[in-house]
Formats: C-alpha cells, sequence, structure tokens
C-alpha cells in the first residue's frame, strides 16, 4: 500500500526538507482560501493536513501534493453563504464518495483522452491563476476597501520578494544540500525579525494555532431536502477535485518521467475527502504550485507529503508563535517562482508551428481557466478539439473505385462514423453502376449508428435499381455492431456466400 515511500538515507532527507518548504508554504494557501470560502482559517488547515496526509500514504502519484485548493474554494463561497459551515462538512463527504466510486469504475483512465494542447492551456492558465492570487499579498486596508501598497512598504515587500527568488535561482548553482525555497524562507525571515523591518507576516492574515482535529459528524437534517441541498455541489466539487488532481498528476509524471496510477488516486482523493469532511475540513485536491514546489526541491516520494501535513500539524499545534513570524514577502517570492517554472515557455515557441486549432485549444483553455474555473476549461478545450477531429475525419474518408467482369468495387479508406456519413454516401452512383456492387471495408472501420444507417440507406438505394449491393472484409467490432442492429442491415445485404462477405481471413 505505501509503495514507493523511501527510506533511503538521501532520498528520505530530500522528502523530509522538501516536505518542511511545502508545509510552510501550505499556510497562508490554505488560510487564504478558507477566507475565499468564507470559513475559519483553521478549516482550511486541517483539509490540507488530512487531504494532504492521506493522499501522499495511499494515492497514486508519490510526490505530488495535495490539500485546500482555490478552485474548489470559490464554488464553496455561496453554499456556505446561503446554508451554513455543516453542509459544507456534508457535500465534501458525498463528494468523497464519488471520487471513490469514480475510482472504483476506473473512470481515472479517461485523463489519457486530454489532449496535450488543452494541458498545456491547463498548466498556463494555472500559472496565471497563481500568479494572481499574489495580488492581496500587495494590499493592504479593511476587506473590501483594500488599496495597492505605496512607498516604502511596497518597495519593502518588492525588495524582499526578490531576494527571495534570487536565492532560490542561485543557490542550487552553490549547493544542493537543503532546497532553495525552504533556504529562502528562512533567510528572509531571519533579516525581517533581526532587522526589525516593517512587513506584513502570516500572523498578520490569521492565528493559526489550534487543537488536533477532532471527529465531527456534520449536524445537518439527514432528509432528502438536504440531498438535494449538496448533491449539485458535490457532484461539481469531484469533478474539478479530480481533473484537476489528473492533471497535475501526469504534469508530474512527465517532470519526473515516471507513471502514476489514476484511478488509485482517485479512490485516495475521494477517500482523503470522506475523512476531511468528518474532521471538520473544507476538502481539497492536488495542488499543482505545492506539487511544483516539491518536485523541484527533490521530493518525490511518499515520505515527501506526509512529512509536509505532519509539518503542517506540528505548526498548527505547537509552532503556530514561530510560523505567524513568516514573511509574507518570502513566501510570495516562492510563488512566483513557481509560476516562472510552471508555465510552459515552449508553448510560446511551438505556437506557429503546431496546427492553428491546437493553438486556439491552447489559448482558450489557459483563458478560460483563468475567467472561470479549471473544469470549464477542460471540458471546452476537449469538446472543442474532438470536434476538430471529427471534422478531420469526416474529409478523408475515400473510396477507389474499379470495375471488373461487370462487377463494380468500391474499397473505402477512412473512418465510417457520423462525421463522415454524407461524404461516404456521395461516392456511390447507384443509378449508372453494373448490376453487382462489392463495397470493400478492408481499410475502413464502422464506427456508430450513422455508419449503420448510412450502409442501411446505400442498400435501399442499390435495391430501388434492383441491384445487388456485398459488403467485404468488415472488421469483428464493425460485425458486431451489424449483428446488434437487427433489421436496420438486412441480412441478405450483410452475406453472401459467393463472395464471403465479413470473412477478414479468407480472401475472395
Amino acid at each position: 500500500m505505501l509503495k514507493n515511500f523511501t527510506l533511503n538515507g538521501a532520498n528520505l532527507k530530500n522528502d523530509v526538507l522538501s516536505g518542511l518548504t511545502v508545509a510552510l508554504a501550505l499556510v497562508p494557501e490554505a488560510v487564504a482560501f478558507a477566507f475565499v470560502a468564507g470559513v475559519d482559517p483553521l478549516v482550511g488547515l486541517y483539509a490540507a493536513f488530512l487531504v494532504g496526509l492521506i493522499t501522499a500514504a495511499i494515492g497514486g502519484r508519490p510526490g505530488m501534493i495535495s490539500g485546500a485548493t482555490g478552485a474548489l474554494a470559490v464554488v464553496m463561497v455561496s453554499l456556505v453563504a446561503d446554508h451554513g459551515v455543516e453542509y459544507l462538512f456534508a457535500t465534501v463527504v458525498l463528494m468523497g464518495v464519488i471520487q471513490v466510486l469514480a475510482g472504483v469504475l476506473r473512470l481515472g483512465k479517461f485523463v489519457r483522452l486530454i489532449p496535450h494542447p488543452v494541458m498545456l492551456g491547463f498548466v498556463n492558465g494555472l500559472a496565471i491563476v497563481i500568479f494572481l492570487a499574489q495580488k492581496g499579498q500587495f494590499m493592504v486596508g479593511p476587506k473590501g476597501a483594500e488599496e495597492w501598497m505605496t512607498g516604502m512598504p511596497l518597495f519593502l515587500m518588492l525588495g524582499l520578494v526578490a531576494l527571495t527568488m534570487a536565492i532560490i535561482h542561485f543557490l542550487p548553482k552553490l549547493t544542493k544540500a537543503i532546497p532553495s525555497s525552504l533556504a529562502a524562507i528562512v533567510i528572509v525571515s531571519l533579516i525581517v525579525i533581526f532587522g526589525g523591518l516593517e512587513t506584513r507576516t502570516v500572523g498578520d492574515l490569521a492565528k493559526i494555532s489550534g487543537s488536533f482535529p477532532e471527529f465531527h459528524f456534520p449536524t445537518v437534517p439527514l432528509n432528502w431536502e438536504t440531498f438535494q441541498i449538496i448533491l449539485p455541489y458535490s457532484v461539481i466539487l469531484a469533478a474539478i477535485g479530480l481533473i484537476e488532481s489528473l492533471m497535475t498528476l501526469s504534469l508530474v509524471d512527465e517532470v519526473t518521467e515516471t507513471h502514476g496510477n489514476s484511478n488509485r488516486e482517485c479512490v485516495a482523493q475521494g477517500t482523503a475527502n470522506i475523512v476531511t469532511g468528518f474532521f471538520g475540513g473544507m476538502g481539497g485536491c492536488a495542488m499543482i504550485g505545492q506539487s511544483m514546489i516539491n518536485v523541484n526541491s527533490g521530493g518525490r516520494g511518499r515520505a515527501s507529503g506526509i512529512s509536509a501535513a505532519l509539518f503542517l500539524l506540528i505548526f498548527i499545534l505547537f509552532a503556530g508563535s514561530l510560523i505567524e513570524m513568516i514573511p509574507i514577502a518570502a513566501l510570495t517570492g516562492v510563488m512566483f517562482m513557481v509560476v516562472i517554472g510552471t508555465f510552459a515557455w515552449s508553448s510560446f515557441r511551438i505556437l506557429h508551428k503546431i496546427p492553428v486549432t491546437d493553438a486556439f485549444v491552447l489559448i482558450l483553455v489557459s483563458g478560460l481557466t483563468v475567467a472561470f474555473d479549471l473544469a470549464i476549461a477542460v471540458a471546452a478545450g476537449i469538446v472543442v478539439s474532438a470536434l476538430v477531429f471529427a471534422w478531420e475525419n469526416a474529409t478523408r474518408i475515400r473510396a477507389r473505385k474499379r470495375e471488373e467482369k461487370g462487377v463494380k468495387y468500391y474499397e473505402i479508406f477512412g473512418p465510417l462514423f457520423f462525421g463522415s456519413v454524407k461524404a461516404f454516401n456521395e461516392k456511390f452512383d447507384p443509378k449508372n453502376d453494373p448490376q453487382i456492387v462489392v463495397v470493400d471495408f478492408i481499410e475502413s472501420r464502422v464506427c456508430d449508428h450513422s455508419g449503420l444507417d448510412a450502409i442501411n440507406k446505400l442498400a435501399e438505394r442499390y435495391e430501388r435499381e434492383g441491384k445487388e449491393l456485398h459488403l467485404r472484409h468488415l472488421s469483428s467490432d464493425c460485425r458486431r455492431l451489424l449483428s446488434k442492429a437487427g433489421k436496420l442491415v438486412d441480412v441478405n445485404v450483410i452475406e453472401d456466400p459467393e463472395y464471403q462477405v465479413a470473412l477478414d481471413s479468407k480472401p475472395i
């Protein structure tokens, strides 16, 4: 169950130090997302701890970090505002059940259907979202009336952010003994503390000290009305959580040149959310920013995610006052480096080299991720890509024609499906063809109901002209479709002893 849990000395050290870095960066993220959802900061911190711990221990992608995320928080706002936080806990439990079912039904494999331009758009869009999320760190004033920093506070903030980024960039050239992100946070924090610099810290966001999360059954009426309230939110949250998790899994696979298990990750995400809902957490999913911090800091095994969750718990229980002293500028600098490392800069170089439709999908997904949310962006990207694919294949069906001994042969190339039916029908000339016509599908496939219907209508056209139509070399899957079609296709059209129709292995 704990496959890839690294116990080798060097790997374990890298995982633990990377986990500490991630835990430090998780604190302001979890607090910020809790505020977005309209719940207490501890609700976000508990979610980061529980979801991170469980998915790291039993998930399908060692090294990937999960926790409370903005993509889920924005969906939770209206639920919390209209019905309260207890309904949120019940929703998170049902969300987890749906995700577990998705894993059991092996739906995780469908992540393979996501085209590469959609993946690039997803990465770029999330990088932009992470970048824009840091805007709040440069704002001051009461909620609802925030203003941009000015004067010395702004210059100090920018200077500390720049210093953090410089340390992260240049330190690996000198030593890789400790993660550069962790070193940057520690160095900048010490400069601020001992230099007496006046700048915002984690403690200015919220007090993070708390107790161990306790089991808590959501106090909502167990009736049909409650189910109707939480079901739509649960389905949306489950979909967004799985999409973000599985696409982050694919990204980590690509970076580490290893392979995760998508169905196992679905089950792990669902299990984590069920537990989180019963322990007062807001639920969560994979976090691309934290995952990139972890991987870039050397965290590749399960120990990295587990140690990140345990360090976060230690912060909550014992070290809250110390963590509250960390300057926001240091964590903002870390996130800016995540943005730089996450954004697929190569997409600018390839935009003019790839098909126009792929470039359009890439830009579309990036824009929709920023403007709406990940689920809408990915769904739109997949739909557009599928329509483009269908259109291109619809125009590729061809028919090579020849006539021998009074028999007209049509050799079909390309798939016969809803998009290519019109072009398929235009290839034939029943009125002027000879008495016997053979359609050879050796280089084609009948893919759907529309293809079957096209064959049936073609047969009717030749029948009206009093001519014979025979089909050859139908593949086994085509034969199954035809056999299940019932009266849709006449038997005497499919089979003919003289031509041995529908036999792949015997030549005519």
